[in-house]
C-alpha cells in the first residue's frame, strides 16, 4: 500500500501526458507539439548549452531576491510583532505598498538598474518581502504567552529573548511562509525575465515565441519551470521535518 500511494501521483502525470498526446493527434492545426516534441525541444536546449545557462540564471536571481527579502523581513517583522510602536509606524506603509504588484515596478526597476540581473532581483525582492514580513509579524503575535513568560522569568534581556525565544518559536510558521513566498519568487522571476533581462527561463519562452514560433521550446520552458518549482517546494518542505521545527505541528494538529 505505501508503494501504491507513492506511485499514484506518477500514474496521474502519465495519464495527463497521454491525454495531451491524444489531444495533439486529434487536432487539425498542429500548432502545439506533443510530449515527444517537448522532449526534443529540451534535448535541443541541452545540445546548444542553453538549458543549464538559463536555469542557473533564473535560480541565481531567485536566490538573491529571496534571501535579501528574508534578511530584511524577519528582523523587521520580529520588531513590528513585538513592539507596538514599530507596528504602528510601519503598518500604514506596508498596507499601501503590499497590494502593488511587483510587475508594476518593472519600469522603475529598469530605470534604476537597467536591463539585467539587478532589476530582476529587485522585483523578486519586492514580491517576497511583504508576505515574509506579514508572516513574521503574525507568527510573533501567535507565540504562546508561556514561552515569553518563561524567558522573562530567567531574566533574559530583550535582545536575547528575541534571538533565543521568539525566533525559534516562530520558525514553524516562518517555514510555511517561506515555502509560499519561494513560489511567488519563482513566478515573479519568470515574468520579470520576459521583460527586464535577456536570459533565464522567462526570456527563453519569449525568445522562442518571437524567433520563428518555436512552440516546442515554449512548452519545454514551461515544463522546466514547473519541474524546478516542484523541486524548490520539496526542498523547502523538507525543512518542516527537522526535529527543531516539527514540534509545533503536533500542537496545531
Amino acid at each position: 500500500m505505501p508503494l501504491l500511494r507513492r506511485l499514484r501521483p506518477f500514474a496521474f502525470i502519465l495519464l495527463l501526458i497521454a491525454l495531451w498526446q491524444i489531444a495533439v493527434m486529434r487536432s487539425t492545426n498542429h500548432l502545439l507539439p506533443g510530449p515527444w516534441g517537448v522532449v526534443l525541444g529540451i534535448a535541443d536546449l541541452l545540445q546548444h548549452g542553453l538549458l543549464f545557462k538559463y536555469v542557473v540564471a533564473s535560480l541565481f536571481r531567485v536566490s538573491w531576491g529571496f534571501l535579501l527579502a528574508l534578511c530584511v523581513a524577519v528582523p523587521i517583522g520580529l520588531a513590528a510583532g513585538w513592539y507596538e510602536r514599530v507596528d504602528l509606524a510601519l503598518n500604514p506603509i506596508l498596507q499601501i505598498l503590499r497590494p502593488i504588484s511587483p510587475l508594476a515596478w518593472i519600469p522603475i526597476a529598469i530605470l534604476w538598474f537597467g536591463v539585467g540581473d539587478l532589476a530582476a532581483i529587485f522585483l523578486i525582492f519586492l514580491g517576497c518581502i511583504f508576505p515574509l514580513l506579514l508572516t513574521t509579524v503574525n507568527a510573533v503575535r501567535n507565540i504562546p504567552a508561556v514561552h515569553v513568560q518563561a524567558g522573562r522569568n530567567f531574566g533574559l534581556r530583550p535582545a536575547v529573548l528575541l534571538a533565543n525565544v521568539l525566533f525559534p518559536a516562530i520558525l514553524p510558521q516562518l517555514i510555511v511562509g517561506m515555502r509560499i513566498t519561494l513560489g511567488i519568487a519563482w513566478l515573479v522571476v519568470v515574468a520579470a525575465e520576459m521583460i527586464a533581462v535577456n536570459s533565464g527561463l522567462g526570456f527563453l519562452i519569449v525568445d522562442a515565441r518571437n524567433a520563428g514560433n518555436r512552440y516546442d521550446l515554449v512548452l519545454a520552458g514551461m515544463v522546466i519551470i514547473g519541474i524546478i518549482g516542484l523541486l524548490l517546494d520539496m526542498g523547502m518542505r523538507s525543512f518542516s521535518r527537522m526535529p527543531s521545527i516539527r514540534w509545533s505541528y503536533s500542537e496545531l494538529s
